[in-house]
């Protein structure tokens, strides 16, 4: 699968902007602001139905206009797809494939695979628990649409538990009759989307091991974790034992919407102990991971985007990283760098084909 041309109108810097790609690197080059990384995110819109910067609509519609459009036209196993993603301001965003508007944006994810790397990944390291999950949560949907919807499905039970909570306070009563029906349901909703978390996790970290083992030369200790409190009890026990927090603190302070990934370096975690260098590292193990993890469940090669991947990486790293982009197993790759000279020679070592854009 790759993506053969884009057309953006309105979105984020670009008036109106087309290009034609190589279906195997694409180099964008030019200095900072110049819209290397919207023409990225606007790729990223087209398979996910959102920014990956911004997911809100409105902040993404070039400054002084009303709408944006970005045009995709991919070929995937020898067919021509063609993706229109459009937005107008006070309206609904509107996703296309071939013509026909998709009902709801969960038809489309998974359908153009893709994994982006960026400086902003760097969130998954410093921000909390939710950032973390998000990542979980995206990788199994490209692959798992019942795992997209359950989720959807908790996250609706759970909202209508905090409401209730909170209706309870207000009105100075309570019922554990009513309570126990959201408990019921956020159980097997839960259950569900925690084993599946797990099963993932098991396939995913010696994956992420092995990345990481090839990007920092086998010369560091990391660890990956999944930290869940159903690993030790049902989520009704947690549920049940909880109400008089919940009921004090007005929602729901256990369930699958807690668990978290503990990153850690030689025991440590990696947020406190890890240099720039070793996290950078961390995070593009995690991100081809998960490239090497949905290319395996979904068959199709996903599109790889390196945003400003070269940034804070040593030379040895990024000598690391290259190798492992010269192998079979990639397909269409899409760079951006601010040193046109320094993207060249290192897209040269892969001797593959690719086209080099300057903005």
């Amino acid at each position: 699968m790759h993506l053969k041309h884009l057309s953006l109108v309105n979105y984020k810097s670009f008036e109106s902007k087309t290009l034609d790609f190589s279906p195997v690197i694409n180099c964008l080059v030019g200095e900072n602001g110049v819209g290397k990384t919207n023409i990225l995110d606007a790729i990223y819109h087209l398979s996910f139905g959102k920014s990956y910067f911004n997911p809100v609509s409105t902040q993404n519609v070039k400054h002084g206009t009303e709408f944006f459009v970005i045009e995709g036209e991919f070929e995937k196993e020898g067919k021509h797809e063609k993706i229109v993603c459009s937005f107008k301001k006070g309206a609904k965003k509107i996703i296309k494939r071939n013509g026909k508007v998709y009902e709801r944006f969960s038809e489309h994810i998974g359908f153009l695979p893709l994994v982006i790397i960026s400086p902003a990944d760097r969130d998954l390291i410093v921000e909390g628990s939710e950032t973390r999950r998000k990542f979980i949560d995206g990788v199994i949907s490209q692959s798992d649409k019942g795992y997209l919807q359950t989720l959807i499905e908790y996250n609706k039970v759970l909202a209508q538990r905090n409401a209730l909570l909170k209706y309870f306070v207000a009105n100075n009563t309570f019922s554990t009759d009513t309570l126990s029906i959201y408990n019921d349901q956020l159980h097997e909703k839960g259950s569900v989307i925690y084993n599946k978390r797990r099963l993932f996790l098991e396939a995913f970290i010696p994956i992420f091991l092995e990345q990481y083992a090839i990007i920092s030369n086998k010369e560091e200790h990391i660890e990956l974790r999944y930290d869940s409190k159903l690993a030790e009890h049902s989520l009704l026990h947690l549920l049940t034992n909880a109400i008089d927090r919940d009921r004090v603190l007005q929602y729901t302070s256990v369930g699958i919407h807690k668990d978290d990934l503990d990153f850690a370096i030689s025991g440590h975690p990696i947020k406190k102990f890890g240099s720039q260098g070793q996290q950078k590292s961390f995070l593009i193990a995690l991100k081809l991971a998960q490239f090497h993890f949905i290319k395996e469940q979904s068959g199709t090669t996903p599109i790889l985007l390196l945003d400003d991947i070269f940034d804070k990486l040593d030379e040895k790293r990024v000598s690391q990283l290259i190798s492992l982009v010269e192998q079979d197993s990639f397909g269409q790759l899409f760079i951006s760098d601010t040193h046109p000279a320094r993207t060249e020679k290192v897209v040269k070592q892969t001797h593959q084909e690719y086209k080099l854009f300057t903005l």
